[in-house]
Formats: C-alpha cells, structure tokens, sequence
C-alpha cells in the first residue's frame, strides 16, 4: 500500500490487490538503521521487491521515538519493515500491520516471526477490531492508487487515532505532499513538516487542539 518506486511503464496495481498474480519469488534484504540492522523477506507482487524503498527509509531515519506501550499501526505494511522497526523500538507496544494485500501479510507474518517479535499482529483492513485505536500510525501511503482512494484510506484510519496520537506519513515531494498536508489541514488535522530528505517529505498529523 506504499507508493511503489518501481519503473513508470510497469503498472503497480498488483500491490493493492488482495491475491496478486505474479509469481512468487521471495529474496532477503537487509534493513540497516542507525538503532540496529534486521533482514527480512520480500516478495514479488509486493511493494519494493528486494529492497528498502527510498521514502519508507526516510521514515523510519526521521520518524519521533515511539510510546513505550499502546497501540501502533504500520499502515499498508507490505513485507514489514515499518512494522519490524516499530516492535523492535517499543516492545511494549501492540504493533498491527495492515495490508490488503495477502501476500505482503503473510510476508510480515514470516519475518516477524523469524526475528522472535511476539508484539506483532498482522491483518486484512477490515479485521481490526473496531474497538482499537492508535496512539501513533506510520505509513508510506500509497499515492499512486488515486486521490480518492487515497484520501478514503486516510479518513478510515486517521479517525483511528486516540485524541492524543498522531500519524507519521513520508511523502514524495513530486507527487504531491504538499497539497495532501494542505488536505488534510483544510479537513482540521495539524499538519506539520518534521523532515525534507532526499526528495522527501515526513509529516506528522494530529488532531486540531
């Protein structure tokens, strides 16, 4: 569900699909982070296919430290990276990684098991339980799917925030950060840019005080 940086000619729908029909073919990586480095799988028909993508890098280098507990939400999880790091930087938080895709959830599935993460729970968007709110969302949201499901898919969760959380989105400043934060502030979140690296930028998004 991140914005795949993959060549412009290949379609990138197959991310967003449910059961994607591209072969699978499972290659492991290294993520390598200034707190500690962890390697997972990934697959293809999933987004960034032996690799880190760029923007989920930015995130995860500039994103503000996590609660120690509570609930978290790597949203549109892919094979896990935003969900491995945030288990491993808070282990007394409750991680949910969400992704339509069933492929990418069995992935996150895999790989936090492989690293002995018991904090991470991973599902279809509509199996979370409607009772769960999120003290804090990380997400490479996935620009590319179109505006209005986009802005559906952030409405559905940032309503999920407890009115004290807040969401971390990374944003390719080409493809439109800055009229997505002036969306959402003109919707009444607070919007403000913590980081612009490497093309691009890091908000935080927290409810209207």
């Amino acid at each position: 569900m991140s914005v795949p940086d993959a060549p412009s000619n290949l379609p990138p729908a197959h991310y967003f699909n449910e059961d994607p029909e591209v072969p699978s073919a499972r290659k492991r990586i290294d993520v390598s982070l200034p707190d500690g480095s962890f390697s997972i799988e990934t697959d293809t028909g999933v987004f960034s296919h032996g690799r880190v993508d760029s923007g989920t890098k930015v995130l995860l280098m500039e994103a503000p430290a996590l609660p120690t507990a509570g609930n978290v939400l790597d949203l549109g999880c892919g094979s896990g990276p935003i969900a491995m790091t945030m288990a491993r930087r808070s282990p007394g938080s409750a991680v949910w990684a969400v992704d339509v895709n069933e492929r990418a959830r069995q992935l996150t599935r895999d790989n936090a098991s492989a690293l002995g993460l018991t904090n991470v729970t991973v599902t279809a968007p509509d199996e979370v339980p409607d009772d769960v709110v999120f003290d804090v969302i990380w997400s490479n949201p996935p620009i590319k799917v179109g505006k209005q499901e986009l802005h559906d898919l952030l409405n559905r969760w940032l309503a999920r925030l407890s009115p004290d959380g807040y969401a971390v989105l990374v944003v390719n400043k080409n493809l439109g950060s800055d009229s997505l934060a002036k969306w959402l502030t003109e919707l009444g979140w607070t919007v403000k840019r913590i980081s612009s690296r490497q093309g691009f930028r890091v908000l935080t998004v927290k409810r209207l005080k």
